[in-house]
């Protein structure tokens, strides 16, 4: 059963690698790692499309009480990012991640610290992510974010995803054009 799971989870990745990646063999972490470097790179240009005055911004029209500002989204997901890496490489964080509700270290607060923190983060999840092979991925692991390091990665890309899709609504909302989203030369 792990190994048609893990089949399908590689064969889902490997379905939308770029074609110039397809003439170079694959692994799980060469599959996994492209994922995280498309996440990271979408995540990392809404976090640095937003202006630093638009930091603090967090909706409060609706049903939006307690929501993250902007900068607590971003701060959030370096956290998250670096707890899923040490989790898969088995060690204690590299840095603090402490801070209230899951936001990371609140002393972390310009764009620039912010932004330092973020791309740390993902550095540090690209190792991790190098480690996931045959012999490792699936190997039962204890940890609260998973039972195996390829679910745990799996988790992170998801965990990536779902906050870059509310970084962009925080984007729009202040009428900024997501890079992602944003005309491109050519197509």
């Amino acid at each position: 059963m792990k190994k048609i799971l893990l089949l399908l989870a590689l064969a889902g990745a490997v379905f939308v690698m770029p074609t110039n990646a397809q003439d170079k063999p694959h692994s799980i972490a060469s599959v996994m790692d492209a994922q995280l470097g498309r996440e990271e790179n979408e995540f990392t240009a809404a976090a640095e499309a937003m202006p630093e005055e638009k930091y603090s911004f967090a909706p409060t029209n609706g049903e939006f009480k307690g929501v993250r500002t902007f900068a607590e989204q971003v701060r959030h997901v370096a956290m998250f990012n670096y707890r899923f890496a040490a989790a898969i490489l088995g060690e204690k964080p590299p840095v603090s991640i402490e801070g209230p509700d899951e936001n990371g270290p609140a002393s972390i607060s310009s764009k620039a610290d912010i932004l330092k923190y973020l791309k740390e983060s993902f550095a540090y999840g690209h190792k991790a992510f190098a480690t996931l092979d045959e012999q490792h991925a699936l190997a039962p692991i204890k940890n609260e974010l998973g039972d195996t390091r390829l679910g745990i990665a799996a988790l992170n890309l998801r965990h990536c995803n779902d906050h870059y899709g509310q970084m962009v609504e925080y984007l729009r909302m202040n009428n900024i054009i997501p890079p992602a989203s944003r005309p491109r030369p050519g197509r």
